[in-house]
């Protein structure tokens, strides 16, 4: 079978890819953007849902395909994000084309909840793509998950584990319960319905067996890492709106953190569903928590990426800071500082413009590191600015009572 998967290089899409090429079947990769690959098999093509918004835009990658399954998904919109173009225009184009190219077999991911309740674009615009696909002349079968959890440190699956490294652990206001689910079970569930006879044109809820809080889920994986219960507290309602805040300028710098303001909208009203039409439909019986983290030991890298979890969100935001910061001093109160440092040396009697251009250097790697598409290149210039290093030795003189690097 040849099986078109959206969103391959998302939590399911890409372990859903290496089940289906391990079983035998030809698969094909849909990605937003250019990657490395590696190892894998099959094809990958790069279309991105949010601006492939025409059945044709889909047509000439579906010729022999025999099914296709959609993983595409964002949580929330952003400069490079659009939930009402991926999840419902762009989805419905690709069911279009599915109906006009003989691909019968649609498998859709929605959301647990969207059909109770939309308290988010995420929500609303989930609920638009399933009722793009119910309309269509097609052998559909929406499936609607709980939060997916699994060994890859992934989305709530790596925050978690973040969470979970914390010796002391806040705890969200008016968070709802939580039916996980692992993605094991998940993966299977398709690998299932895209087999010869199996049910359409039904709608299933994807939850595991227990509802959870989330202090309980973080609690698991302590338990699983080989750590005791953390203390807890809760966060104030406006701190954790803060923080939910900070999540949506990370958002806007193109950055992907699972803790949004769309998140937070979604999660007060829980994860929780009916397990039996999914047991009935597939004969799959969903793992709890504990057992799936059981067959799964830790390693010394999960130990690792638990503690760090929370380092890199850090890192990305001292350093702009620092740089962009430094670049302000410099051109006010620091600037007569600055300007007296070069005196004396080859650069006096440039010293007001080599200021200038060092301040403006500083706020640009600041700016770089922040922005996600250029952080790369960003943390490769610090220290090309001779004035502003010589503006920090400076202060480090004078604050530590040490002498400054001669030039």
């Amino acid at each position: 079978m040849i099986v078109l998967v959206t969103g391959a290089s998302g939590l399911i899409g890409a372990t859903l890819c290496a089940r289906l090429g391990a079983e035998g079947h030809e698969v094909v990769r849909v990605v937003r953007r250019p990657a490395v690959h590696g190892l894998l098999q099959g094809r990958t093509i790069v279309v991105d849902m949010a601006k492939a918004l025409e059945a044709e835009d889909w047509l000439t990658h579906l010729v022999g395909v025999d099914a296709v399954v959609n993983c595409a998904g964002v949580l929330q919109d952003s400069p490079r994000e659009n939930t009402g173009n991926v999840h419902a225009i762009g989805a419905s184009a690709l069911f279009v084309a599915c109906e006009r190219a003989g691909v019968r077999r649609v498998l859709h991911f929605s959301a647990i909840g969207v059909d109770r309740e939309q308290p988010s674009a995420f929500s609303t615009s989930k609920l638009a793509g399933d009722h793009a696909l119910m309309e269509r002349d097609l052998d559909w079968v929406i499936l609607r998950p709980s939060v997916v959890l699994g060994r890859p440190a992934f989305g709530a699956s790596a925050l978690f584990r973040g969470l979970a490294a914390l010796p002391l652990l806040p705890t969200m206001p008016g968070t709802g319960l939580l039916q996980v689910v692992q993605l094991d079970d998940v993966v299977s569930t398709v690998l299932t319905l895209l087999g010869r006879g199996s049910p359409s044109r039904l709608t299933l809820e994807l939850a595991g067996p227990e509802a959870l809080t989330m202090s309980e889920v973080v609690a698991h994986y302590r338990e699983w890492l080989g750590w005791g219960r953390a203390k807890e507290f809760v966060l104030p309602g406006w701190v954790a709106a803060m923080l939910y805040r900070f999540g949506d300028l990370a958002g806007l710098l193109d950055w992907r953190p699972p803790m949004r303001t769309n998140a937070a909208k979604e999660i007060a009203r829980g994860a929780t569903g009916a397990l039996e039409p999914w047991e009935l439909a597939t004969g799959i019986q969903p793992s709890s928590l504990a057992s799936a983290l059981a067959t799964n030991p830790p390693t010394v890298q999960e130990r690792w990426f638990a503690g760090l979890y929370f380092v890199k969100p850090a890192i990305f935001v001292v350093l702009p800071f620092f740089w962009i910061a430094t670049g302000i001093i410099s051109l006010t109160t620091g600037w007569r500082s600055g300007v007296e440092l070069l005196l004396g040396t080859a650069f006096e009697p440039l010293a007001g413009p080599v200021v200038v251009a060092g301040a403006l250097a500083d706020m640009v790697v600041g700016a770089m590191i922040a922005w996600r598409a250029t952080s790369r290149a960003g943390l490769w210039g610090p220290s090309q600015s001779r004035a502003s290093m010589r503006l920090r030795e400076a202060f480090c003189a004078r604050t530590c009572g040490t002498r400054p690097l001669a030039h």
